[in-house]
Parts: C-alpha cells; structure tokens; sequence
C-alpha cells in the first residue's frame, strides 16, 4: 500500500493517476468533497473514464495537522508521498504554514517512524533552497539564507528539517525540490495562474525568472526515486531555467492572445509592495506582494538539476509541449 498525502493538489493529483494506472494499492487524504473534483478533473484530463480510477483510491478524511486523526492512513502501508502543504506567500499567514507545513510534516514523519514505512519521499520546494552565490547556478548544496526568503520557503525549509530529523531515527527518506511546476487543473494558484494571467491579454510582466519543470517530470522523478536504492538526498527538479517574459511569450500564442510586451520596472514593484502593505495593514486585504517576493523578482534564479541526471541517469521532457498540453485542457475548461 502506497500512501499519498496532499493528494488533491495538483502533484498529488498526479501522483495518483500514475500510481493506480500502473496497477498499485494507494490511499491518499482528503477535507473536503469538493476537493475531491478537482482530482476528478485531472483524471479526466488523461482518461475517458476518471470515476473508475477514482474509485480504486482508499480514500480517507484527514488532516495532516491532526495527529489524533492519522492512524487509519498508516495502517498497511510501505511508502509515503508527502505531497500536503500549504502555499503563500503572505507574512500574515506564517503561523497557519508553519502549523501546515511544519507541524504537519513533523507528524507525518513521526507517524512513519511507528509505523516503520520503508521509505518517504518529501515534496518540497526551491524555495527552500539557499540563494545564488555570485550570479552561480543554484544547487543542493547552496547555503540556506533566511533573510533572503520569504515566508513560504522559510516554513518549507523548516519541513525539510523534520524529514532529515526522521532520517536520523532511521526513516529512509528522500526529498525532492522542483521548480515551478506546469501542468494542468488549477489554474488560480501556481503555475495555473500564468495561463489565466496571459488569457487577459494583460501589456504587463513581471521581471525575473526562475526555474520551471513539467508535472510529468515530478511524478516520474519521485517514482524512480522510491524505487531506487537511493535515499538520504535532496534533489532539485528544474528542466528548464526561463524569465517571466519567456514562458508568457510560450503561453500566450497558444490561447490565441497577443503576449505582454511591457516590463514592470522596479520602481513599480518597490511602489506596489509598499501599496499592498497598506493595503493588508490599513484594510484588511490579503496580501498580493510581500516586500520578500518583490525582492526576489529583481534577479532571474539559475537553478542546477546536475545531481538529479546523474543519479538517476534522469533525462527531463519537453516543456513547450506540457505547455501547449495546458493550454489545450485551459481553452477547454468550462
């Protein structure tokens, strides 16, 4: 039995599709009904028939924050995907990743510990991966800065600390830190948000750029890795390295819109983040761009998938044809 945590978010999702269409035995969690239509979605991005896989899934309401409630997804299984975490990217919001993020993940790695699961595999994420020396790619091994990241790297680090932790009390662990992931079904939130941004026909872009990978990439990444000997690493997961302004010129012709051709300067950026600032503290309003975010958008982050291709003899997909595959299933949406 194989338990997939987080497994109505888009790597979960996906996670789920692979592991059932190639014939395993998994469980994965849930909150809510609603986020179970999601996964239904995506299956049926792949499947004429998403329902039936659906229902090979032994589903199971639970929070990873509630350790109270996690026994009943243990129980049988040999390998965990910690896919659940929480994403954002406002400061307001530390207390709710780090109990998400953190804590959640401290109760997953102890509760394999009881258990005595053979291996975990970690979703994390390269924002928890230290900053750039000297315009230099960045790797695993990059010193970890935490006055240069922001509040969701920060929590994610955090989380990985908790699986290191449980790779001393001897839980076999690997973790995996991709790059922005593009795939399909959910198109508010990460790389989701830059195929409905480029659907406006907005003139704007935001400068900077950062590393990019395929879902297929991740899924078939973490796979290998589970299977394999391997284990007590991190591994970055980036196909390509790539500036806002390149992957909106991808996306853009593919939905039929004209791409933005106007850079926003960083006088814009310093203006609006203290705007939004006001904003947050003044009227109540979720923060849309942290003082940390825009900072970060100053400069295109290189990002070095080295380790990754030589452990695995690992060779990344074709990123221009996930995109056109994205846009093909966002056009159809309802």
């Amino acid at each position: 039995m194989i338990l997939v945590t987080g497994g109505t978010g888009l790597i979960g999702s996906h996670l789920l599709f692979h592991l059932i269409n190639n014939g395993k035995t998994v469980r994965s969690n849930y909150r809510t009904e609603a986020s179970m239509e999601k996964v239904h979605q995506v299956f049926g991005y792949y499947t004429d028939n998403p329902s039936v896989l659906m229902d090979q899934i032994d589903w199971v309401k639970a929070d990873i924050t509630d350790i109270g409630g996690l026994d009943p997804l243990f129980e049988g299984v040999d390998q965990v995907y910690h896919c659940a975490a929480l994403i954002s990217f406002d400061p307001k919001d530390f207390k709710i990743l780090e109990h998400t993020n953190v804590e959640g993940t401290a109760n997953i790695v102890n509760l394999s510990l009881k258990y005595g699961i053979k291996k975990l595999c970690y979703v994390s994420s390269i924002a928890a991966i230290g900053p750039s020396i000297k315009q230099q790619k960045v790797t695993e091994e990059n010193e970890w800065n935490e006055a240069k990241a922001n509040v969701y790297g920060i929590t994610k680090y955090n989380a990985e600390l908790e699986v290191w932790r449980g790779s001393q009390e001897g839980l076999p662990i690997v973790i995996i830190n991709p790059g922005v992931v593009i795939g399909p079904g959910f198109w508010k939130s990460g790389s989701g948000s830059f195929f409905t941004y480029a659907s406006k026909g907005k003139k704007y872009f935001i400068p900077g750029g950062t590393g990019f990978v395929t879902i297929n990439d991740v899924i078939h990444a973490m796979t290998q890795l589970m299977d394999s000997s391997i284990q007590t690493e991190r591994f970055i997961l980036v196909n390509q390295n790539m500036t806002y302004e390149e992957l909106l010129q991808k996306i853009a012709p593919e939905l039929g819109i004209t791409p933005p051709t106007k850079e926003v300067s960083k006088f814009m950026l310093e203006c609006f983040w203290r705007w939004d600032w006001v904003r947050s503290n003044v009227f109540g309003k979720r923060r849309k761009l942290s003082k940390a975010v825009a900072k970060g958008l100053y400069h295109q982050k290189i990002y070095n998938s080295k380790k990754i291709k030589s452990e695995l003899d690992f060779t990344f997909g074709d990123l221009d044809k996930s995109i056109e595959f994205c846009c093909e299933k966002f056009i159809q949406q309802p």
